[in-house]
């Protein structure tokens, strides 16, 4: 009974042996796959966090393109802004500018405009150029500069020959010759002037002035023909008055 039961228990022995390595080696394997299972988890999961990464800094990479590009534009639009801004400026400058010399323009043209004016009791259009070289010249007279006066006026009658002033021109210009001695040229100019404006206010001084050259040139009858001439011509005068005062002394 003993020897019959010992082969059994070792073929039970066995079997339960043989399981418990089964077991052993299932258990290894299911340690096995688990490990690769984790693995694999973790490398998944570094791959999507790599990947994920990967994504954000693209993602950066872009932002910070299209934020550099945003500033470029910005940048672009405030430069465009400035030129604008520059541009409308110099032509509110231009427009400044343009309006100031048609304001210029205006007055010169109003400056050089014919004006009325009257000298000596005679009226007659001027333009402003005409008039200050007149003054000028009268005035260089009433400062005593005789000489440069009887250079003033002789220009001024060359340049202005069909001048309302020139009556007056030629008796100013007498004046001064007659201050510088030169009575020849002061009679002729006097006589230039009488015939010129035989009506002018300053006519009959025009004839005295002829009547002292020539008796400054010591030619007595002349100057006693032209002072009866003043005293006919214009009675009522103060220089027939003086007339009549010399012809006196002349006899």
């Amino acid at each position: 009974m003993k020897r019959s039961g010992s082969p059994l228990r070792g073929a039970a022995l066995a079997a339960l042996l043989l399981c418990a390595s089964f077991g052993a080696q299932a258990a290894l394997f299911e340690d096995d796959e688990a490990r690769r299972a984790i693995l694999d988890l973790r490398q998944r999961v570094e791959t999507m966090r790599q990947q994920a990464e990967q994504r954000q800094n693209d993602e950066n990479a872009q932002l910070r393109r299209s934020l550099l590009e945003l500033q470029t534009q910005i940048e672009q639009m405030r430069g465009d802004l400035q030129r604008m801004t520059g541009q409308n400026e110099q032509l509110t400058r231009t427009i400044t500018e343009m309006q100031q010399r048609q304001g210029e323009i205006d007055n010169r043209l109003k400056q050089s405009e014919p004006s009325k004016v009257t000298v000596d009791g005679r009226e007659f259009s001027a333009d402003p150029r005409e008039k200050a070289d007149f003054e000028a010249a009268l005035g260089v007279f009433r400062g005593g500069q005789f000489a440069q006066a009887q250079t003033a006026f002789a220009e001024f009658v060359k340049r202005y020959p069909q001048s309302g002033y020139n009556a007056s021109a030629l008796f100013w210009l007498g004046n001064a010759q007659y201050a510088t001695r030169n009575y020849n040229e002061a009679i002729a100019n006097f006589r230039s002037m009488l015939s010129l404006a035989p009506d002018h206010a300053k006519a009959p001084e025009a004839v005295l002035s002829i009547a002292n050259c020539q008796i400054e040139l010591k030619d007595t009858r002349a100057a006693r023909r032209t002072l009866e001439d003043l005293v006919k011509a214009y009675p009522q005068s103060e220089a027939a008055q003086a007339g009549r005062e010399r012809l006196s002394r002349l006899r």
